[in-house]
């Protein structure tokens, strides 16, 4: 079959967009699996229980800002498509001031929400106290993290995957190497990995600062703080990330839940878990790729009012995600042993974990279709249809688990998130027709 030319266009724009995304994915998890590996050598399943919830209760408060990449990604992809630069400049200006707002406010009250967070999460007294540790140093990277959302979500929605990917390529070589440095070789234990979270996102927002000043230098002269209190832009932009906020807050009792409802089972049943979303989130970065590649693709077209580039960017994208789902399920039959002996090297907590690693194999399959949808539906900013659809998977999770848990125990659990994941992939498939396709006419 003959394929277009405008086929191969958006196949090699995606292409484009995608691979710088998915070789900086590839260091993302590596730090989580890094610093999991780090505390797995410090003595005890404590320890890795505690990064476990120390990282938790980071995911409460990141996962929840997360709005600030995805929101200034679509809205500044469609003001590019339809080559309204000016717009683009003051997306991204709201969503830094928003990040260092709230940044601020997170530094007011840590220690009221580290309290809230450990009266609604059971654990020994021991993983409690180390992962206090972790947190309060740790919580001093906070404006470097959320003002690094703004700065990928403005690079992606500006069409370019190469500075994000510098940004994060750095940030977690620096995060390792000092976490590693002061964890291990200086003794600093759970505090070291902390410590090493906090150089590294300070270093990466540093980079972001000059990539954004070598790449868009040329836009300056958009540059225009009245601009931030446009009306009409305000309301938009507010609109739109309150509805990402929710659907970040579901994604959140999703995680997060799994994480705590795991340590109702115990420190090993802890760190069971985390280990085994750790292996699974290697996989979903090398998704995430594609979907960064629809969110800018999909605003750029809608901007544009391409309606065919939009069909045929969506089936592109498809026909990745299931390529890549079918390559890590063998990556992950093939290799579960070998993954395990990185994570840990406690013979113990190896053997805990291999009841759970069919789930290695067949979670690609089941999460493929939704964490696409998630970056198309990202930038045609159909951020209510997105948000409806969390309230349909979170009640999917906590429903499949509150049934099964009597009866099936601890593995209640991956049923449950695997029930949130087709959930989530059925609401979405229904309402692209409205939510994405018809933006190409709308407004």
């Amino acid at each position: 079959m003959k394929i277009s030319a405008t086929a191969k266009y958006i196949n090699r724009e995606v292409l484009r967009l995608a691979l710088p995304s998915i070789l900086a994915g590839i260091t993302i998890p590596l730090v989580g699996m890094a610093d999991t590996a780090i505390a797995g050598r410090l003595g005890s399943a404590a320890h890795i229980g505690a990064i476990a919830l120390g990282s938790t209760m980071f995911d409460w408060l990141y996962w929840n800002m997360s709005f600030l990449r995805m929101g200034t990604a679509g809205i500044t992809a469609q003001a590019f498509g339809r080559a309204d630069l000016r717009k683009a400049v003051s997306t991204f200006m709201q969503g830094m001031a928003v990040a260092l707002g709230i940044s601020l406010l997170i530094m007011i009250f840590q220690r009221p929400y580290a309290r809230l967070f450990f009266l609604i999460t059971p654990t020994s007294p021991e993983t409690m106290q180390l992962a206090l540790t972790y947190f309060y140093i740790r919580v001093w990277a906070a404006p470097a993290a959320l003002s690094l959302f703004t700065v990928r979500g403005w690079f992606f929605g500006m069409q370019n995957s190469i500075g994000p990917m510098l940004v994060d390529i750095i940030v977690n070589i620096v995060n390792i190497v000092a976490s590693w440095y002061f964890a291990l070789h200086l003794d600093m234990g759970v505090a070291g990995i902390a410590l090493g979270t906090v150089v590294a996102q300070y270093t990466g927002l540093l980079t972001g600062c000059l990539l954004l000043w070598i790449y868009f230098r040329k836009y300056r002269s958009y540059l225009d703080w009245k601009d931030i209190l446009v009306k009409d832009d305000l309301k938009r932009f507010f609109s739109i990330n309150a509805n990402l906020f929710i659907r970040s807050i579901c994604m959140l009792l999703v995680y997060s839940g799994f994480t705590m409802l795991s340590s109702h089972f115990g420190d090993m049943a802890l760190a069971v878990s985390s280990i085994m979303m750790k292996l699974l989130l290697l996989y979903s970065y090398f998704i995430d790729g594609f979907a960064y590649a629809g969110e800018a693709l999909t605003g750029r077209f809608i901007g544009e009012k391409n309606e065919n580039a939009v069909k045929l960017c969506i089936k592109l994208l498809f026909t990745w995600c299931v390529l890549i789902g079918i390559i890590s399920t063998i990556v992950y039959y093939v290799g579960d042993e070998w993954l395990l002996g990185i994570m840990t090297s406690v013979d113990t907590v190896k053997a805990a974990c291999r009841p759970y690693l069919v789930w290695l194999y067949v979670m690609p399959f089941i999460s493929c279709i939704a964490f696409t949808w998630d970056g198309i539906f990202i930038g045609a900013t159909a951020s209510r249809a997105i948000r409806n659809t969390m309230f349909y998977a979170v009640a999917a999770f906590y429903l499949s688990y509150l049934i099964l848990q009597p009866v099936i125990g601890f593995q209640s659990l991956w049923i449950a998130y695997a029930a949130h994941l087709v959930v989530r992939s059925v609401a979405m498939t229904m309402f692209a027709p409205h939510h994405v396709y018809a933006r190409v006419h709308a407004g």
